[in-house]
């Protein structure tokens, strides 16, 4: 039996990689989504309200996941659940091979929406209560600790969202951060500011994170005072994010932070590979510039393949 070749394939199914595959659907290109969780929709899913997606304000970070989802299974687009293990390049017909535990898939483009993690604040005691207290999304996680004491650190606007989420369940809630002032946007500060349970440590940090089968303390380190305990029953890091390049080093030129370096074309160092959303070099990471990301690097893969392979013919049969 003769092997698959896809025009493209995409690694993540987050706005960035479904925008592309709904794009690259419509091109005519036979395309293949490889995620590694079971649901798509990327970082948004586990976010509790979004309001800034145009046309759709105060939806729900899962429904606005599952429209995505929706919409591409709507226009056909494969996409299966694998982690990829391996990413080589064919020597004799430059054909991306995407090593997997469900065995290899094969493609003439290669795109990166695999976006990005979550941060570690790297202090001891964080690994070891990793999920025994020390979390990183409070929509996930926060139900436990109903009216209960916790801390959230961070400054900008994923720490403070987080804040005020938990503020509606917990009994405490104290946001830690290493500022004087915080990096959120002006429209967070009013709610923030209402929220009668919430109290901003400004220039503190956390050198660790305590407790024997759980989190029980911080150890807190504010300027001008030293160290001191806080007593907490969780905390929630909200120290910004990490591009998921793992699989792209060595492939591609990353810059010193990690990212891909790509423009707006989503063009990599190496021809056939693309990079799209939070994962490339840009200013701004939102839903809506993922989503654009998406849209605009279908171009580019579409340029690639006329100049330099032969489009699958029985791509799309309508």
């Amino acid at each position: 039996m003769k092997e698959t070749v896809y025009d493209l394939i995409i690694l993540g199914a987050g706005p960035a990689g479904l925008t592309a595959g709904i794009y690259a659907r419509r091109a005519r290109l036979k395309t293949l989504i490889l995620e590694k969780n079971f649901t798509g929709g990327g970082q948004i899913v586990s976010t509790d309200q979004v309001d800034n997606y145009p046309g759709m304000p105060k939806i729900s970070g899962y429904e606005l996941a599952e429209a995505f989802v929706n919409h591409a299974h709507a226009l056909g687009l494969e996409i299966t659940q694998a982690k990829i293990t391996s990413i080589e390049t064919d020597a004799q017909t430059g054909e991306k091979v995407i090593g997997t535990k469900k065995g290899n898939f094969r493609g003439k483009a290669l795109l990166f929406a695999c976006g990005a993690g979550h941060r570690h604040l790297g202090v001891p005691g964080e690994e070891e209560l990793a999920g025994m207290g020390v979390s990183y999304c409070a929509t996930c996680d926060g139900a436990f600790f109903k009216d209960r004491t916790v801390a959230v650190v961070g400054g900008g606007n994923s720490a403070v969202e987080e804040a005020l989420f938990l503020s509606r369940l917990c009994a405490k809630v104290f946001l830690i951060h290493r500022r004087e002032t915080l990096r959120a946007d002006p429209v967070l500060w009013e709610p923030l500011e209402k929220a009668e349970n919430i109290e901003v440590l400004y220039n503190t940090t956390v050198s660790r994170i305590t407790g024997e089968e759980q989190v029980e303390k911080l150890v807190l380190c504010k300027q001008g005072r030293g160290e001191y305990e806080q007593k907490v029953d969780g905390v929630f890091l909200a120290v910004g994010m990490e591009p998921n390049t793992q699989l792209a080093q060595g492939l591609v030129n990353l810059d010193e932070n990690g990212y891909i370096v790509a423009g707006e074309d989503g063009k990599t160092s190496a021809p056939g590979i693309f990079a799209a959303g939070d994962i490339r070099t840009k200013r701004v990471r939102q839903i809506l510039t993922a989503a654009a990301d998406g849209a605009a690097v279908i171009a580019s893969v579409s340029d690639y393949l006329l100049q330099d392979c032969t489009i699958s013919t029985n791509s799309i049969e309508n």
